[in-house]
């Protein structure tokens, strides 16, 4: 089949069928944090990022740049970021931790909380288990790959804005390839050691990171899954 009757095949795809697809990519996603170490092809990676090239920003300014490890430069980095955290090292963030949790959207966070050390059989009381488990955000729960994200600093919350689209268009695109992923503010704490560690300027704000590989289905931490709210909850439809 060539090319153009690919793009005639596409064309021609029932609007039902497109959101199918798309609601199977989205139901499907979900925050992987358990990998096999079986690298992601570079060519994969490359689609992957191309694909979210296309999201939508303010005055089409693409405020983003990733810099992506692989082999020996992903075990490097999982090494000295996770003795950072053993050894209680972190920076100030560039951009401001949530003030508060309030409401439904503490209510949220406890419950992803509880899901996930009650899939791995942590007691609510076990500090010392659950603060493990969170140093495993350095270790990229053991991902082969972790993209490190960074935004233009003089775009401020429109540039983060752009951002927070791209990471979203990202983690669809990984998962149309059959790639896992985890979005991580946690690797934000280490902003000053990120830069340096990848030269990147100080006219550059950390954003977050992505570990991405292939999702070790058979692992505890990879069996719970989280509802959503409901359309009404989300939105409010004016008519008059």
């Amino acid at each position: 089949m060539t090319i153009a009757a690919d793009k005639t095949a596409f064309e021609k795809t029932p609007t039902e069928e497109r959101i199918r697809v798309l609601r199977e990519m989205l139901d499907e996603r979900r925050s992987v944090r358990a990998y096999k170490t079986d690298q992601v092809p570079e060519q994969t990676i490359r689609d992957i990022v191309g694909l979210a090239q296309r999201t939508a920003t303010w005055c089409n300014t693409q405020p983003w740049h990733l810099h992506i490890t692989s082999g020996a430069g992903t075990e490097r980095l999982r090494n000295a970021l996770y003795g950072r955290a053993e050894a209680g090292q972190s920076d100030e963030t560039d951009i401001a931790y949530p003030r508060e949790y309030r409401g439904v959207y503490q209510d949220r966070r406890r419950e992803s909380g509880f899901a996930l050390y009650g899939a791995l059989g942590i007691e609510r009381g076990d500090a010392d288990a659950r603060t493990k488990q969170m140093w495993e955000n350095h270790r990229f729960f053991g991902a082969p790959h972790v993209a490190i994200i960074d935004c233009e600093e003089a775009l401020g919350t429109y540039g983060v804005m752009d951002c927070g689209g791209f990471i979203a268009n990202f983690l669809l695109a990984a998962q149309a390839h059959g790639v896992a992923t985890i979005a991580q503010a946690a690797l934000a704490r280490h902003s000053v050691f990120l830069r340096e560690y990848f030269g990147i300027g100080d006219d550059r704000v950390i954003v977050c990171g992505i570990s991405f590989g292939y999702a070790d289905e058979g692992h505890a931490a990879n069996k719970f899954r989280l509802g959503r709210a409901d359309v009404d909850h989300a939105m409010t439809l004016v008519t008059e």
